[in-house]
């Protein structure tokens, strides 16, 4: 029986009760901007679950097909995303190459389940709880995986393998039970949800364990939370006002009480918001000696000198709206003071506010007056010039080319974090640098093996072998188009999931199937001629779906039958699709003979 909380939301076609209006017309939306119109309505939910539970610790553009587990083996579990340093964790060659270089890992593990029903069940609490403990056992778990929950399982067990690196805190765990109904706290729903957080917690494998009940009003929030620019209000008593400046709208000097400023860096689950610092061209360097000292001082007795002894943080907003003390920051961002910024948070509960941190804040919506500062403020320390990557000319140049086609063939590269949170358009059009560095790198320079197993040669590059001032645009856009057309026929099932680990093969395979010349020079005309007739190919929603099949088959000739990574991802293994490929272009010139 459908508990009298939840009549009111939901309404009835033949007899059949569905989820309620406002839930439902929010995933028709969630499915045509994320191109999954096509898949079963559960299957959409379950992305759409997965996506505004997960967003809410990553604030960065990812793909839900990358957390969606699938039917048959997925333990209970629908979605899982792993989050390691703020980076979501797909493979485990990826978090391999994190690890080496981090001094300590940050660890959020979070599991989605979704269900449409009207109401919360406490034996699907009772399910999924024990396959998230399952998940996590070393050897003899009981359940039959999937391949998706085996291959997250492999990169949980990398990840353990590291513990010596969980210098702060042991992982965290986030279970979400996602339902279009209404939590009202029902007493054997508590206990059973309090039984599967004891469980996890006696595993002594995690800091802090949460198990989050989502209701359709939840869910709604968090979707809508999506949309919505970053916004702080705090009190910013000590400050001092900059006179003005062209092309900026007010801008401040003074310092913040260490509580005000931690307003700005924390979230509604206590975490520090990541994409705050994508446009500081300094990452976060763990505890070196510089952020050492930091932490140092403020945990001496001569803590209250921190306002004097720090550079301090710059912070700049598209919209500042102060009355009296009061200030209302939204779309902001921390282009110089990462580390400080860190630091403090990561002692926020041992700090008083004897400790002052100093503050540039700068209200503009001018693009080149941002990027001047952040060249500016970043000049204190050694900073690589190739960090500065996004504020080049080619990028800006690579933005417009890619937004300069029809709305049918139109791309959005995002130069910058969220750029293209708040329009309405197509989310699987939106192209994040990594994905076109691996896409050009898999189909123009021939190294698809190198995208995850050597993606540091591969960025290297950058600057210097590709994304390089004079380049014609054509390549990167043919490679993010034709990385977009195969995610399509990925995520609509138009293609086995078994070929994703060669996917990026199946580019290189893809272009060299069209033409399988010899390259142009990358800023010559005959690049452009070269690119233009797989554009051609990949603009036609049928030549495009014949292409990646095709495609697709080579692949399946040279793999045979063995798509383990370490089968595929290896350049013995792109050397035979690039010969096959050359013969099947023989074979297509001389005629079929």
């Amino acid at each position: 029986m459908i508990p009298e909380v939840a009549v009111a939301q939901l309404y009835i076609i033949g007899g059949r009760t569905i989820m309620d209006r406002i839930s439902e017309s929010l995933l028709n939306e969630f499915s045509a901007v994320h191109g999954i119109t096509l898949l079963p309505e559960e299957k959409r939910f379950e992305h759409f679950a997965s996506y505004v539970t997960v967003k809410r610790h990553h604030s960065e553009t990812f793909d839900t097909e990358d957390l969606v587990m699938g039917a048959g083996g997925d333990t209970g579990i629908d979605g899982i995303a792993i989050i390691v340093n703020g980076s979501l964790i797909t493979d485990v060659e990826s978090f391999e190459q994190l690890a080496e270089k981090a001094g300590n890992l940050d660890v959020l593990f979070v599991f989605v389940q979704a269900e449409r029903s009207a109401s919360f069940e406490a034996a699907k609490i009772g399910t999924f709880g024990f396959g998230v403990i399952d998940f996590f056992k070393e050897s003899g778990h009981s359940m039959i995986r999937s391949e998706r929950i085996s291959a997250s399982a492999e990169i949980m067990t990398a990840i353990y393998k590291r513990s010596s690196k969980f210098n702060r805190s042991n992982p965290a765990c986030w279970l979400n039970y996602v339902t279009t109904g209404k939590w009202v706290g029902d007493t054997v729903l508590e206990a059973r949800r309090s039984a599967v957080v004891s469980d996890l917690k006696g595993t002594g494998l995690f800091s802090k364990v949460e198990f989050v009940p989502v209701d359709a009003e939840e869910l709604q929030r968090l979707y809508r939370q999506t949309k919505n620019a970053v916004s702080r209000e705090f009190l910013f008593t000590n400050r001092t006002v900059v006179p003005e400046v062209p092309g900026v709208s007010e801008a401040y000097l003074g310092f913040l009480p260490v509580s005000e400023f931690i307003k700005l860096l924390q979230d509604d689950n206590g975490e520090i918001i990541g994409g705050l610092f994508y446009d500081n061209v300094r990452d976060w360097q763990d505890y070196n000696q510089v952020n050492s000292e930091i932490k140092a001082t403020l945990e001496s007795e001569a803590s209250d000198r921190f306002v004097l002894m720090n550079n301090g943080v710059t912070i700049i907003a598209n919209k500042v709206q102060p009355t009296g003390n009061k200030f209302y920051i939204e779309d902001y961002q921390i282009v110089n003071g990462c580390q400080t910024s860190h630091v403090l948070f990561n002692n926020r509960d041992k700090l008083n506010d004897r400790v002052m941190v100093p503050v540039r804040l700068i209200g503009t919506q001018d693009e080149g007056i941002t990027n001047a500062i952040i060249r500016a403020t970043n000049r204190q320390t050694e900073v690589k010039e190739e960090q500065f990557f996004a504020l080049q000319e080619f990028p800006k140049e690579l933005e417009l080319y890619f937004q300069s086609f029809p709305d049918s063939h139109k791309l959005y590269y995002e130069r910058r974090s969220r750029q293209y949170d708040r329009l309405s358009i197509e989310k699987t059009r939106i192209v994040v640098p990594s994905n076109l560095v691996k896409a050009v790198a898999a189909m123009f320079l021939g190294e698809p093996h190198r995208t995850t197993r050597n993606y540091g040669a591969i960025s290297s590059k950058v600057s210097k072998d590709i994304f390089v001032k004079g380049h014609k645009m054509e390549p990167y856009y043919t490679a993010a188009l034709c990385l977009y057309k195969l995610e399509y026929v990925f995520r609509n099932r138009r293609l086995e999931p078994k070929y994703k680990p060669a996917r990026f093969h199946i580019l290189l395979a893809a272009r060299m199937l069209v033409n399988s010349d010899p390259l142009p020079q990358w800023n010559s005309r005959e690049m452009e001629r070269y690119c233009n007739p797989i554009m051609e190919i990949l603009w036609d929603g049928v030549k495009a779906d014949e292409l990646m099949t095709r495609a697709a088959a080579i692949i399946d000739e040279v793999a045979a039958d063995n798509f383990h990574r370490d089968n595929i991802r290896t350049e013995p293994f792109t050397r035979k699709v690039v010969e096959r490929c050359t013969d099947a272009n023989k074979v297509v010139r001389s005629g079929g003979q």
